[in-house]
């Protein structure tokens, strides 16, 4: 479970949060007071989000207590997140293709060069700069942008998109709702276009697979349309601003590593991607179809779950204590950061390919590159799921 010390999370950066340590299954309660069970040992965890006996679906089932008093899009029922067996299935073969390392490896030269042209701006930019909104966002901004054929109104908008739909529930639900709505008919219509003329863009390629599996719900397709625009972006970009807070603010002496050698930069892409989680929840949420042990505890049929994959990322068990802050040393066991099992998130390649190259050449190109304010001074971006810094001035 999550905790704080010494300051409320908000005030935190990522990479300061508190966490205890991980332990048996244990009865806790959602939020909003629903009760549910606690599991936080990385087996366990691995176990709730790889077994299908835990899923998604049924935790919007009409009779299911509510997750989420405003209209987000991670609470959607369509959303393919929140799909299991056969639907989820269906959903996931219309991108089988899309992220595969082997198609982020085809990407990676184009990648590459947006970061480069990114860099070149940033180099003619006044001191100090702001590294968020002169290259933490551009830059996932930019290849989602790519990949999906969107225009410049819709990267416009993208922000306010993600805002609405990744809502930690601070929002006014009417907000949210509109917002929304104007997102999910901008998904049907960017399909709609697509169909009639299709591209070389991963939303065309979308349009193709799923017409061709048949039966997939349009629903379901224009919410995963929005993920794709919203999550492909948001994601990257507050992993790039939490990992610049830590590398800047407390590690400057790995930068000159991660300018050297790029496979190196790779390593502690890894490190800071299982070290710094996106937000301060407490872990993702499944449904028990029947009863399972977990751990030696016995999970009722009907219980709500919460895998903690940030307590199980620091298992000690699992994650040596003596190497857990050694950026440069392989993983000992696959991050939980990405999930585990079906839901494994599609983007995680595409995500680590960016911070890597994010990380690299930025130490490369700035190899005096440090923070123009103290740390304790940086304003946190709020009212949403993830949580970074809203500004990060740095100079050279």
């Amino acid at each position: 479970m999550t905790t704080t010390e010494p300051a409320p999370p908000e005030h935190l950066p990522m990479h300061r949060l508190h966490f205890d340590e991980p332990g048996p299954p244990r009865p806790t309660q959602l939020p909003g007071g629903t009760p549910a069970w606690l599991v936080s040992r990385y087996p366990d965890v691995r176990q709730v989000l790889s077994d299908p006996r835990f899923g998604r679906a049924q935790l919007y089932a009409p009779d299911a207590p509510v997750l989420s008093d405003v209209p987000d899009l991670v609470n959607s029922p369509d959303l393919m997140f929140n799909q299991d067996g056969p639907d989820h299935l269906r959903l996931r073969r219309t991108l089988r293709r899309a992220f595969t390392p082997r198609a982020v490896a085809r990407w990676r030269p184009w990648i590459a060069a947006i970061v480069e042209d990114l860099l070149d701006r940033l180099e003619t930019s006044p001191q100090p700069a702001d590294a968020i909104a002169g290259f933490a966002l551009p830059l996932p901004v930019a290849v989602i942008s790519r990949l999906m054929g969107l225009d410049e109104p819709a990267r416009d908008r993208m922000r306010y998109w993600s805002e609405h739909a990744f809502s930690d529930g601070t929002h006014d639900s009417d907000q949210v709702a509109r917002a929304l709505k104007e997102f999910s008919t901008f998904g049907a219509d960017l399909l709609a276009e697509r169909r009639r003329a299709p591209g070389d863009d991963l939303i065309s390629e979308l349009a193709a697979a799923a017409d061709q599996e048949g039966g997939v719900p349009e629903t379901q397709l224009v919410r995963l349309v929005c993920g794709l625009v919203v999550g492909g972006h948001d994601s990257t970009m507050t992993m790039i601003a939490n990992a610049l807070l830590y590398l800047l603010g407390e590690r400057p002496g790995t930068w000159p590593r991660l300018a050297a050698d790029e496979e190196a930069a790779g390593r502690a892409a890894d490190r800071i991607i299982h070290l710094v989680p996106l937000g301060d929840d407490r872990g993702s949420t499944r449904h028990a179809a029947t009863d399972v042990e977990i751990g030696g505890v016995t999970i009722p049929a009907g219980a709500i779950v919460l895998a903690d994959c940030g307590t199980a990322n620091r298992d000690p068990d699992i994650f040596p204590p003596a190497t857990f802050h050694d950026l440069f040393a392989p993983l000992e066991a696959p991050t939980l950061s990405f999930g585990a099992g079906p839901h494994y998130c599609l983007g995680a390649w595409l995500a680590r390919t960016e911070l890597q190259l994010a990380l690299h050449r930025l130490a490369a190109r700035f190899p005096t590159l440090r923070l123009a304010e103290p740390m304790d001074t940086v304003s946190w971006r709020t009212g949403t799921t993830s949580r970074s810094p809203q500004r990060l001035t740095v100079t050279w």
